[in-house]
């Protein structure tokens, strides 16, 4: 089996890719035409305790990650967080000028800054490869400019300003980043509306009162698995196109599975609620009001 390697600094990773050790041990950008991996197999597996925000093109190898993969053969941004798995897979084909920017930042670089929990609300550091980042060449000027301001300032005499002089531009680059991914949804509408009629699909089949008792309620990463997308990736869709949350979209649901029962059946309140997946069939009956301004019991007796 192939090795899988362990990158706890940002000098091994250096290493690894046969770089100088970096200038400063948190914080890195790499130029990517640079790199050369130190390994003679045609597959690298790595976990790395670091936070990287790639930007290549032309590259070699094939990049898999949450079970995808995609070929580096056009630029896109792609975001990694510290503890992810990683593959790459060196293609025999040979490509002309690889080049690109790896930003590595290291956790312990943003201790004591705004960035240190903000950075985990980012939905994209969770995305799988095929729901990279793909820029316009416009857009792309702006993110290398943005790297080689951070790269400038470290590189400079380190004083008290220049952490949160870094952070802010690593900020601005994050919220470029989401306004992009923003406008990437809305110009491939087409793709995001077949993704949320396929969801429909997909929630509506569970809900098939045979699916319900064999299998329960599902979870959002299962709805998100049986589309082949991160759950953060399916939920940032829905937010786009239907103002709605994974969560809310499988609560309505509920509600007009529940609905169905209330009014075509005589089972009980409380045999609904256990057949919905409920532990206590209060949380059901609270959720059904929130959700209808009525209780199970109004409800029903509506019907009477």
């Amino acid at each position: 089996m192939e090795k899988t390697f362990q990158f706890h600094t940002l000098s091994e990773f250096h290493s690894f890719c046969n770089l100088p050790k970096p200038e400063h041990p948190l914080i890195s950008l790499i130029d990517y035409s640079k790199v050369t991996f130190s390994s003679d197999g045609a597959e690298l597996k790595w976990i790395q305790k670091f936070y990287s925000i790639g930007l290549k093109r032309n590259v070699n190898a094939r990049f898999n990650y949450g079970q995808q993969q995609y070929d580096f053969d056009s630029g896109v941004l792609c975001f990694i967080s510290p503890e992810q798995f990683l593959k790459l897979e060196i293609t025999s084909e040979i490509q002309v000028n690889p080049s690109g920017w790896l930003l590595l930042i290291h956790p312990d670089f943003l201790w004591n800054t705004t960035l240190a929990d903000k950075i985990q609300s980012y939905d994209f550091f969770r995305y799988a490869v095929n729901e990279a980042l793909f820029m316009s060449d416009k857009e792309e000027h702006t993110i290398v400019e943005i790297l080689q301001n951070i790269e400038s300032e470290y590189k400079s005499n380190i004083d008290k300003f220049s952490q949160d002089l870094i952070v802010k531009q690593v900020e601005r680059l994050l919220i470029y980043a989401e306004r992009y991914y923003e406008r990437q949804f809305i110009t491939r509408k087409k793709s995001s509306h077949e993704l949320v009629t396929r969801f429909e699909q997909v929630l509506s089949a569970y809900f098939k009162q045979e699916e319900i008792l064999l299998k329960g309620i599902p979870t959002v990463t299962a709805l998100a698995n049986e589309l082949n997308i991160s759950a953060n990736y399916l939920g940032s869709v829905l937010r786009i196109y239907t103002q709605q949350t994974t969560q809310q979209h499988l609560q309505n649901k509920i509600i007009d599975y529940a609905k169905t029962r209330l009014s075509t059946t005589t089972r009980s309140i409380s045999e609904i609620a256990y057949e919905l997946g409920f532990e206590h069939p209060q949380s059901f009956s609270k959720l059904f009001k929130n959700k209808t301004k009525q209780s199970p019991v109004e409800f029903r007796a509506s019907f009477n």
